[in-house]
């Protein structure tokens, strides 16, 4: 395979280094595609890379940048980096109930959940967040829109759908989920980001990048790596974007929380919440100190594991999912991976895998079992246990939880 010549075999944690770029690229997987290598390899080439970069074990070819990458940027930040779902991530809720107090059928409480929770394109049909939370991102987003009045342009009723779609699904890989742990604990699990208006603040900055770098961007290995040095024209004003993009995503998935929380009141008579509760984004950006330098760090598919620090690493539909804490390994950035990992494009796992497999891979999980989500059947990602047993030296399991309803757009 090209590129193989550049790659050294190592003793684990980190199982493989490229080596042939300005810096190493650190790898916590042996399982990864070539295409993925290359992405790799390509980001090494860029001149502000501090240290060196660090790929999690869920590692995998993404659009633009590679899953799973950690880049601490000196200087400059590539917006392809994070990518278009900024501060997508997880939340999860410990409730105070046992297995024993869910009805033995499910399928009515997983209807009720997609009753009050719209998935893939559809949104609220009145506004159902807070009041103070629209105010407060309101008043975030309207400086963003003043400078660069073009975003306005790039979704319909912008305003309106931002605000009708927090507390919503969305669709892909995407979920809601009630879980067990090995304490028969119910846990409320979920995963989603900042929806349509982080979609667009992220093609946008792309594109904008790209523009602006017209002149050097021959110079680049892939012109998705296009990126705004800091003092530029739009540095600041990419880095207010994204940050009022992350907590849009935030404020989503709290707002889901809420309105699954509400549901589980009406439907279970013993409910209580306990007060373990966690969010976390996993593609986002952030200022951190590492080797003795203050840096922009990017995680596209990796979350933040620093010592003591709680995460969540979900698995795919039909496998388990952890409740970790960090280690704070300073090799990763103190990072890990943010899940299983895709194994396989969603059009291959369509091609490969039918309503029937879905169905056998995801026996004891009340959850569709169509045509529509066959791109999201557990044998189109990397085994969550080898994906874990790669990152130890990353994160300790606090809680094993398995699925025992999931809701997908």
């Amino acid at each position: 395979m090209a590129g193989e010549g550049f790659l050294q075999e190592l003793e684990m944690p980190i199982l493989k280094t490229i080596t042939k770029g300005k810096v190493p690229v650190k790898i916590y997987t042996d399982d990864i595609e070539h295409e993925a290598y290359q992405q790799l390899h390509n980001i090494s080439q860029l001149p502000f890379i501090h240290s060196h970069i660090a790929a999690m074990p869920d590692v995998h070819f993404g659009k633009g940048a590679t899953v799973g990458s950690v880049i601490p940027c000196k200087g400059a930040i590539i917006p392809a980096a994070v990518g278009v779902d900024i501060g997508c991530g997880m939340n999860a809720l410990r409730l105070s109930i046992k297995a024993h107090d869910l009805p033995d059928n499910l399928r009515a409480l997983r209807s009720a959940i997609e009753a009050t929770i719209p998935v893939g394109f559809n949104q609220h049909k009145s506004d159902k967040a807070r009041a103070s939370t629209i105010r407060s991102l309101a008043i975030g987003l309207d400086p963003i829109l003043g400078k660069h009045p073009k975003l306005l342009k790039a979704q319909k009723k912008p305003y309106q759908t931002w605000v009708r779609q927090l507390g919503t699904l969305g669709g892909g890989n995407h979920f809601i989920e009630l879980c067990l742990d090995e304490n028969d604990d119910v846990w409320i699990m979920l995963h989603s980001g900042s929806r349509g208006i982080g979609n667009v603040i992220g093609q946008y900055f792309i594109r904008l990048a790209q523009k602006d770098m017209e002149r050097h961007i021959h110079q680049l290995p892939d012109k998705d790596l296009a990126y705004f040095n800091e003092g530029a024209d739009h540095f600041d004003d990419y880095l207010q974007a994204v940050s009022w993009a992350q907590d849009y995503a935030m404020d989503n998935r709290r707002e889901m929380m809420r309105l699954i929380v509400d549901v589980l009141k009406k439907k279970l008579p013993k409910f209580a919440i306990s007060k373990e509760a966690i969010n976390c984004h996993h593609n986002y950006v952030s200022t951190e100190q590492h080797f003795g330098e203050n840096v922009y760090i990017t995680r596209k598919g990796a979350i933040r594991a620093g010592e003591g620090e709680l995460g969540i690493i979900p698995g795919s539909m039909g496998a388990k999912s952890y409740i970790v804490r960090g280690l704070g390994n300073p090799e990763s950035f103190c990072s890990c991976s943010h899940g299983a990992g895709r194994r396989m494009s969603r059009g291959k796992a369509k091609r490969m895998f039918n309503s029937s497999d879905l169905e056998a891979q995801t026996q004891g999980v009340e959850c569709r079992k169509d045509s529509g989500v066959i791109d999201e059947i557990p044998a189109a990602y990397k085994d969550i246990d080898v994906v874990m047993a790669n990152q130890s030296d990353l994160v300790s399991v606090e809680h094993q939880l398995r699925q025992v309803i999931c809701v997908k757009g």
